[in-house]
């Protein structure tokens, strides 16, 4: 757009200097310490309390805690933080998590419509509808703007003034907690509508081993090594088979069973436990020199000892393995973990693993020690879900620390006593100040693809404005539409559609300039349609691409249509309170 004349490189760059891109990097950083302080741990043991054994009761508690909660942090953060303690109490109440864990997602998008930094959606357009009001203010200004409030002194309190004075539809910066009244009715309507009809309609896959989960018998044979074969004195990780992706991942001697490490040598008369496709070994069976036994019963304990155990990990949305193979990533000399099978949207992967590109949301099944397993804890990339293991006093205190210093931030824009960007780049700043995060846990925690994405396609609104595209566009929607009700209805409705194939931000950014130039064009409220493109943008259940949703995919066994068969109802309520109660609070 640059070189074709449409934007000045100083428009193009404009929104990595604004203030969304501070307020969203600080709450990024504040949520990442309160995750590694372990802060919510309280939350879930006082959850499993209140439960009393009740399922309904549970889910309850629990949509109305992670809403609350998404308030104030990243959807996607507070929706990894309840994974792995929402299956913990399924499994201790005897029910299938696959009727919890959507639900909680669910919640959590729900939750961000609540305060203004509830979700980057938010923040991104509210600095869009502050950015034009200060533009409208300089016009004002130019025009012969005066003082009104008689404190000498020509502001944006003076424009205000006269605008309410002459009963003007102007753009107004937005409050930290002006949406949470309307935001709290979407949520409790939404929480509602699950714990009424989300029985009926929330798949029900119940539980079983996580070799039965896993579907993993269909992957691993027994083989037992012949006299002469080539495999005998070979190191299990570096022999042929291993060469062939074949994975020994359990060892029979002499009536003593051992899981392998790198020192392991294969001996004539060994029994392998082997993970690989049985068409593949068949085609290896005879020049190695091995006998495949008939299949046998596989439980858990086939892959455990006392040391070495096999755990669920999922891949996070900021995991540095998306995109990439477990060959390319050297998982298992990275994280001492052998991969036994991926789960992925209703298919259990377990041939030719190395050569699959990881997704965020796969769950993997793997084989290590607890000793590794444990290591996980601090790992950005990878969550495992039944981590039980309780935070040092070290780090719960740093946790605390981190929340007071984002409570301050909260109270302080909440009460104006400073300007946002400043009240959460301060707390940030004090949060690494004193040690509640490293630096490098500080950049990892940031979601830097959220802040591009918002960056650049804020330059894209510019564009829609500065080319006459924004114009254009609504000249036409209001040639074809007279109802200012059912032009809102249609940008909600975009904005809905707009969110299955691209991020939140990025869909209610690409509607906001044609909403706005429409309201303008229609004589209505911009801010109305601003805000409400904001709403309808978190409105969205039908399909797993918000990133909240892929997280619990894997664990929650869910497939497509699931979401759709839950989320389509959830969807058209949401989108149509935010039709109807938008206008009523702000003015048509």
């Amino acid at each position: 757009m640059v070189l074709t004349g449409i934007l000045k490189p100083t428009e193009a760059f404009a929104g990595f200097s604004s203030q969304i891109i501070i307020i969203l990097a600080s709450i990024f950083l504040i949520n990442g310490a309160l995750i590694e302080g372990r802060v919510l741990d309280a939350v879930t043991a006082w959850l499993l309390r209140v439960a009393g054994g009740s399922v309904s009761k549970l889910k309850l508690t629990t949509m109305s805690v992670v809403g609350g909660l998404s308030g104030f942090m990243n959807n996607t953060a507070v929706t990894s933080l309840f994974i792995g303690p929402t299956i913990s109490i399924a499994r201790k109440l005897k029910t299938s998590p696959s009727k919890l864990l959507m639900p909680v997602c669910f919640a959590s998008i729900l939750g961000g419509t609540c305060t203004l930094i509830g979700t980057s959606t938010n923040v991104a357009v509210s600095g869009e509808i502050a950015k034009q009001h200060e533009a409208d203010l300089a016009k004002w200004m130019a025009n012969g703007g005066t003082d009104l409030n008689g404190d000498r002194a020509i502001d944006s309190a003076d424009y205000l003034q006269y605008a309410k004075e002459n009963d003007l539809k102007i753009y107004r910066p937005l409050g930290l907690f002006e949406i949470t009244p309307v935001g709290l009715l979407i949520m409790g309507v939404g929480i509602a509508y699950l714990m009424l009809f989300g029985r009926r309609l929330l798949p029900d896959y119940p539980e079983e081993s996580l070799a039965e989960d896993f579907n993993i018998r269909e992957y691993l044979s027994e083989i037992a090594v012949m006299p002469g074969s080539s495999l005998i004195g070979q190191h299990v990780f570096e022999s042929s088979l291993a060469e062939m992706e074949f994975r020994i991942v359990k060892v029979l001697r002499k009536k003593r069973s051992f899981v392998p490490n790198i020192r392991s040598i294969i001996e004539e008369g060994d029994v392998l436990l082997v993970s690989g496709g049985m068409e593949d070994l068949m085609a290896v069976k005879d020049a190695s020199g091995i006998e495949i036994h008939a299949e046998t019963k596989l439980e858990d304990e086939a892959l455990q000892t006392e040391e070495v155990k096999i755990a669920e990990l999922l891949i996070t949305s900021k995991s540095t393995l998306i995109r990439r193979t477990l060959k390319e990533t050297e998982f298992r000399q990275r994280f001492g973990l052998a991969v036994l099978a991926i789960y992925r949207h209703g298919q259990s992967l377990g041939s030719k693993l190395g050569a699959i590109r990881l997704r965020a949301g796969d769950l993997l099944l793997v084989q290590g020690t607890e000793e590794r397993l444990q290591s996980l804890q601090h790992d950005t990339n990878l969550l495992r879900l039944d981590a039980t293991e309780a935070p040092s006093v070290d780090r719960r205190q740093k946790g605390f620390r981190a929340l007071a210093f984002f409570a301050f931030a909260v109270i302080a824009g909440g009460l104006d006593l400073a300007p946002l960007p400043i009240c959460f780049l301060s707390a940030a700043a004090m949060t690494v100040a004193t040690g509640c995060i490293t630096m490098q846990k500080a950049y990892e925690t940031v979601d830097w693809r959220v802040l591009i994405v918002i960056g650049g396609m804020t330059a894209f609104g510019t564009a829609m404005r500065e080319s006459g595209t924004a114009d254009w566009l609504a000249d036409g929607i209001r040639s074809a539409f007279d109802s200012p009700r059912t032009v809102l209805a249609g940008f909600i409705l975009l904005t809905i559609f707009l969110t299955q194939t691209m991020s939140n931000a990025a869909a209610a950014l690409v509607v906001l300039p044609v909403a706005m130039q429409t309201a303008e064009t229609l004589e209505v409220s911009g801010q109305t349609f601003a805000i409400a493109v904001m709403l309808g943008a978190s409105s969205s259940f039908v399909a797993p691409f918000e990133p909240a949703c892929i997280l619990v995919s894997g664990p929650g066994k869910y497939r497509f249509t699931d979401y759709i068969k839950a989320g389509l109802g959830l969807t058209l309520l949401v989108g149509f309170l935010v039709w109807l109660m938008v206008p009523i609070v702000w003015g048509l």
